[in-house]
């Protein structure tokens, strides 16, 4: 008889974790997302290109998207194209999302990130402790070569973040949002620069080896 081991995780990326300082990252699931719904900031944006339910108040449909988004991502990633959402924890609570994602990953080696903390825990350093651990996942992990980030020009606290991690200003675009046109600030990171940081030295990441296909990495 053959099959799986039955003490092996048939969905192992759940078993990721990323620590930088005292902030921990780790994949959401589905036991999270009345959690995360619960939290979710007023100030947060969905997707423009989402359709919204007339039956629903805005804040309903926000939190509605974010449990549609979680079963998407999972239902349809593969080693090419993928949105990895991770839970921030601090202090034992769960506080906010910061996501990876990537298109054509194999080729390009560009990653893109967002993120989104509940307002009692902003203006603590943690929109930066998650950026720099997701991003030592990528650079140092997974052999991302560049990351990009946006941000409308009002952000002044996401903008900030990029900066103290060694972006660099990588034009600007009009980009449609839920309340109406917006000015997007872009920014863009290399390996070199990174690598140049040393912050990823503080980075710690378990439990890749086990999802390494999900990602085709060599193992």
């Amino acid at each position: 008889m053959s099959g799986r081991p039955n003490n092996e995780p048939v969905w192992p990326l759940f078993d990721l974790r990323l620590t930088f300082n005292d902030t921990m990252l780790r994949p959401v699931r589905e036991t999270d997302l009345n959690e995360l719904a619960r939290i979710l900031p007023d100030d947060f944006e969905h997707d423009p290109s989402s359709s919204l339910l007339l039956g629903l108040d805005l804040a309903s449909n926000r939190r509605r998207l974010l449990f549609q988004n979680y079963w998407r991502n999972w239902g349809t990633w593969s080693v090419e194209s993928w949105i990895l959402d991770f839970c921030v924890i601090y202090q034992g609570q769960v506080v906010g999302i910061q996501a990876l994602e990537a298109k054509n990953f194999v080729e390009l080696r560009t990653v893109d990130s967002g993120s989104w903390l509940a307002p009692d825990y902003r203006g603590v350093g943690l929109g930066t402790s998650m950026r720099i651990a997701i991003l030592g996942f990528a650079f140092d992990h997974l052999g991302a070569q560049v990351a990009i980030t946006s941000a409308r020009f009002e952000n002044a606290a996401s903008l900030g973040v990029s900066r103290r991690i060694g972006y660099r200003d990588n034009g600007v675009s009009t980009s449609r949002s839920p309340s109406g046109p917006c000015q997007l600030h872009h920014m863009r990171l290399t390996r070199a620069q990174w690598q140049e940081s040393s912050l990823g030295d503080s980075v710690s990441v378990t439990g890749l080896s086990a999802c390494a296909v999900y990602f085709r990495l060599e193992q």
